[in-house]
């Protein structure tokens, strides 16, 4: 009972919250100036209050893997809402997200996301598709490193998806090292389906990077499959 009341709580309390800490980042960054980089430490607060809120510890491993010097993609799975969450306020590596463009046309939020230099994705196809993901990989190319989510949509299940292999053109496009990580525990604490989060633990498992320089085009479905089997191993250790 306890748990569902604080999981209501959460979902009350975190919509005037986002919009909240939304304008608090367009005023750092149109009324103080602040750097992209600067700014991300206002989401990153969002991020951590919204695990401390619904009652979930989340713990890192693998950091030591990755070089912060170097432009990366950080590709993983996708359990839950509650990755965001998760990922935004955790995730020892400064990042923005490749996200659909229509996020970015949120009152309030959208612009948000723009100042805090978070990148949109057409997800139509033809031209534009093509132009935006030339301009992503432009930016990936010149030092923002991005979280990707290869699956495309949430797991039902909790459960691994095949890797869309456009997510690896891209990053052999930016010719960037691709990171792989696992989310454990995101699917206990919000099934997809649900809207009340439960209290629990969470771990970010970070693997080796996998590099792309060199990589032709026509080889990304090979790439979807090797990363897809670095995560599944990376699940594979469960929350400890």
């Amino acid at each position: 009972m306890l748990s569902r009341l604080r999981g209501a709580f959460f979902l009350c309390i975190f919509p005037p919250l986002t919009m909240l800490y939304s304008f608090a980042t367009l005023v750092a960054a149109l009324l103080f100036r602040l750097s992209q980089r600067r700014c991300a430490a206002i989401p990153r607060a969002w991020g951590r209050l919204a695990t401390r809120l619904a009652g979930v510890k989340v713990e890192v491993s693998g950091r030591e893997h990755v070089s912060a010097d170097r432009p990366c993609i950080f590709a993983g799975n996708h359990q839950s809402q509650f990755d965001i969450f998760t990922l935004q306020g955790h995730f020892p590596f400064d990042f923005r997200w490749l996200a659909k463009q229509e996020l970015f046309r949120i009152p309030l939020f959208g612009p948000a996301m723009i100042r805090a230099g978070h990148i949109p994705v057409d997800r139509a196809h033809g031209r534009r598709a093509v132009k935006s993901l030339a301009a992503a990989a432009e930016r990936i190319s010149g030092g923002t490193s991005v979280i990707i989510f290869p699956e495309g949509t949430r797991s039902p299940d909790g459960k691994l998806r095949e890797f869309k292999s456009g997510a690896m053109a891209l990053a052999i496009k930016a010719e960037v090292p691709i990171v792989p990580f696992a989310l454990c525990g995101t699917h206990e604490i919000m099934p997809k389906g649900t809207l009340l989060a439960r209290p629990g633990k969470v771990v970010i498992r970070l693997g080796q990077p996998v590099e792309t320089a060199g990589m032709a085009a026509k080889e990304k479905a090979v790439l979807a499959k090797r990363l897809h089997d670095e995560v599944a191993a990376l699940l594979a250790a469960g929350v400890d």
